[in-house]
């Protein structure tokens, strides 16, 4: 009889389990620190009028994603309106005249910071508004409640009829 040594197969094999957890650990590490990748800046062919263009977007709203600003948001929209303000700066339009025409096409919205005005009274006073009116409805509420919920104490025979009641339960029990 022929006797197989199935040893030196079994020392392969753990070498490949040792190589297969290597380059699981690899590639945990690699995809790990590629979450931490930021996005890519987009080149300009003037860096001056790109910070100008990022500093005054930060200050304008997405009104597609309306949580964002322009500078942040990677909506259609937003780059069509960041290519509208590039034109405008290329035109040699002050900060204040581009804020001008997109509040006269867009409306105040557009600012993350809207000025104070009839028309923006809601924007500015609406919240607190609504936490006033939720407070005093909650207090009507809890105050009708009160007035329905009244204790109502026992006469005297319905309080010697308990007193009686509890000293029988008493006497069983002993």
């Amino acid at each position: 009889m022929y006797k197989i040594d199935l040893m030196p197969f079994a020392n392969y094999s753990c070498k490949l389990i040792g190589y297969i957890r290597f380059l699981f650990f690899i590639a945990s590490i690699l995809f790990t620190l590629s979450s931490f990748a930021k996005e890519a800046q987009p080149t300009a062919e003037d860096p001056e009028l790109e910070k100008r263009l990022i500093s005054l977007s930060e200050n304008l709203r997405c009104l597609v994603c309306q949580n964002e600003t322009i500078a942040e948001s990677r909506a259609d929209f937003s780059n069509d309106m960041r290519r509208e303000i590039r034109e405008q700066m290329k035109a040699n339009k002050s900060d204040a005249e581009i804020i001008e025409f997109l509040v006269a096409r867009y409306g105040d919205f557009v600012l993350y910071d809207p000025p104070f005005k009839s028309t923006t009274f809601l924007l500015w006073f609406g919240p607190l508004i609504l936490f006033i009116s939720g407070v005093a409805a909650l207090m009507f509420y809890l105050r009708r409640r009160r007035t329905q919920i009244e204790e109502d104490s026992l006469s005297d025979s319905e309080r010697l009829q308990a007193e009686t009641l509890i000293k029988a339960i008493d006497k069983e029990k002993v």
